[in-house]
């Protein structure tokens, strides 16, 4: 058993322009962050995960970076920024940053020059092609709609975008992209971040020639040509030796359509790539043959047959990162639990599988009080690039039916996740003084973080409660997971198990009442419960049987 901090760690991503705005003009900031570091402390969390504050026009949120080395004029100032890493470390919180080098934003120095003519001593930092035919180079299709190719007069050539058409992809085949890449990683490094998130960093590496997928008559999803691409671990094994391994880091790797084989030799101990990835396999758990917006109901056995099959293929050899939400995700309480009659009950059980599952936990933001979605009148009212995008395609020029796209958008959208975090009852829920880039949910007089903080039942302090058993007990970090009950349609149980230390979890993922019947195999003399997120349970009540409640978590020490 390796031990590592990043292992024993709880992360908290702060997705700065919607976290706490500190100057009024209603866009979060660096010391907006500053601000709220005692909260913070007080959660309990080792880890922040900050979204990107680098230099950038905004096209993408900040994922279209101008300058890695500068800070968003909005967010603050390099001063600022150091002054937040100051504090993070003052209260024993490490800073990982995030690493957006799959593409720059189109205002960047690199593909300003790049742009300016084939002769360019940067026109290799990208991928520029010839049209065919009167059309673009290939028949990929961009992730936020449309072709993933632009044309540019100038020089007469298309550029690849798999994003925004304002975010061209990096060309990693050019040894001096790398070399560049990784000194700015260094700058970071030697700055005293502790780590990085990289965003879709399986995209780096594409197949020679960029072919066509599938017919090439008609526009396609081109993943098979860059995602996890040939030269992938090459890469990261050049970043390690030349960047990460001369420091004392935690890295994840953002990875859509990565496999549990393929995520064993990202992840693992011997491979020297990174310490564990995201993957989105449960996050499709809802998603239909048409993709995120073909919006199905998901199942537990959907869900649970995803995490356990993760769990058990990472156990030996690499690590799982656990998380249910984040900025590019729905919240998790109104996309599995309930997130109005049983609110409170649903949030702590979900928070309950997340931190009782062997890998390291991500709390995106407003999570520890229970923020929901939010349903927005109007599209006019939502400011996300994808939701604008796919709108438009389907609805404004695709003559969809306009009630069926925004009810995705309820369900998927990402806004969801990026309203302002509700930090009390007034005006704008505490966040800013000014108008809000995007708007409040209304729900903010019952769900704030000032009303939390006064609850001694609140969301809040059950995760405070969750970390700290975590950091009491190393089973719940280092423990072997064994699924039970895994024909049960209501009930997601497992065990933990270290040396002689046992747990059970049971999770009831629904708002009727369902028996519990405890495996013969699990046989024992006494029982301690550790966590529950209902008040009223007989401690000396046998476990053998019993009823759960509607979402009822429980977690009990078996010897």
């Amino acid at each position: 058993m390796q031990k590592a901090f990043w292992k024993e760690a709880v992360v908290y991503q702060i997705y700065p322009r919607s976290f706490k705005d500190s100057n009024g003009d209603g866009i979060g900031d660096i010391q907006g962050i500053i601000s709220r570091l005692d909260y913070l402390q007080e959660l309990g969390v080792d880890v922040i995960w900050l979204s990107p504050v680098y230099k950038s026009p905004n096209d993408d949120n900040g994922y279209d970076i101008s300058d890695y080395q500068d800070i968003m004029d909005e967010f603050g100032t390099m001063a600022d920024w150091e002054e937040m890493l100051e504090g993070m470390h003052q209260r024993g919180i490490k800073l990982m940053m995030d690493l957006v080098v799959n593409h720059t934003s189109d205002e960047h120095e690199w593909f300003i020059a790049s742009k300016s003519s084939k002769d360019s001593p940067y026109r290799d930092y990208y991928h520029w092609k010839p049209g065919k035919d009167g059309k673009e180079p290939n028949n990929w299709v961009s992730v936020f709609s449309g072709s993933a190719w632009k044309y540019d007069e100038q020089t007469d050539e298309y550029f690849l975008h798999i994003f925004s058409k304002k975010q061209p992809d990096l060309n990693w085949e050019n040894p001096k992209v790398r070399e560049d890449v990784y000194n700015m990683m260094k700058f970071w490094l030697d700055k005293g971040i502790d780590g990085f998130r990289m965003d879709v960093i399986n995209f780096i590496s594409k197949v020679d020639g960029l072919p066509s997928a599938g017919n090439p008559d008609q526009y396609e999803w081109g993943g098979d040509y860059f995602m996890n691409g040939p030269k992938i671990h090459d890469y990261l094994q050049e970043m390690n030796r030349k960047v990460l391994s001369q420091y004392d880091v935690m890295t994840v790797g953002e990875m859509p359509g990565v496999s549990v084989d393929e995520a064993k030799l990202y992840t693992g101990s011997e491979r020297n790539e990174l310490n564990m990835v995201f993957q989105f396999e449960h996050m499709d758990v809802d998603s239909g043959e048409g993709g995120k917006w073909d919006v199905q109901p998901w199942t537990l056995d959907g869900i649970r047959s995803i995490l356990h099959k993760w769990q058990v293929g990472l156990a030996e050899n690499g690590w799982n990162s656990l998380y249910m939400n984040n900025h590019d995700q729905p919240r998790m309480v109104s996309r599995f639990g309930d997130d109005g009659v049983y609110h409170k009950q649903s949030a702590k059980m979900l928070a309950t599988l997340l931190h009782t599952l062997k890998g390291t936990p991500y709390i995106y933001q407003g999570e520890e009080i229970g923020m929901t979605n939010v349903q927005f009148d109007s599209i006019d009212d939502y400011q996300d690039i994808e939701i604008l995008n796919m709108y438009q395609e389907k609805v404004v020029e695709g003559g969809e039916d306009a009630d069926k796209i925004m009810n995705a958008i309820y369900v998927k959208g990402r806004d969801n996740a990026r309203t302002p975090v509700q930090w009390d009852g007034s005006e704008h829920a505490g966040f800013t003084s000014g108008t809000p880039w995007l708007k409040v949910n209304p729900n903010y007089t019952d769900i704030n973080a000032e009303k939390a903080l006064q609850d001694p039942d609140s969301i809040f302090h059950y995760y405070k409660q969750l970390i700290a058993l975590r950091k009491q007990h190393d089973v719940m970090v280092y423990g072997d997971y064994e699924l039970i009950l895994e024909d049960s349609d209501r009930i997601y149980a497992y065990t933990r198990t270290l040396g002689n230390e046992k747990w059970i979890i049971i999770l009831n993922f629904f708002k009727e009442e369902t028996e519990f019947q405890l495996p013969a195999h699990l046989k024992h003399d006494t029982r301690e419960l550790m966590i529950s997120n209902y008040a009223n349970i007989d401690e000396q009540q046998p476990i053998d049987r019993f009823t759960l409640q509607p979402y009822e978590a429980r977690v009990y020490r078996i010897q």
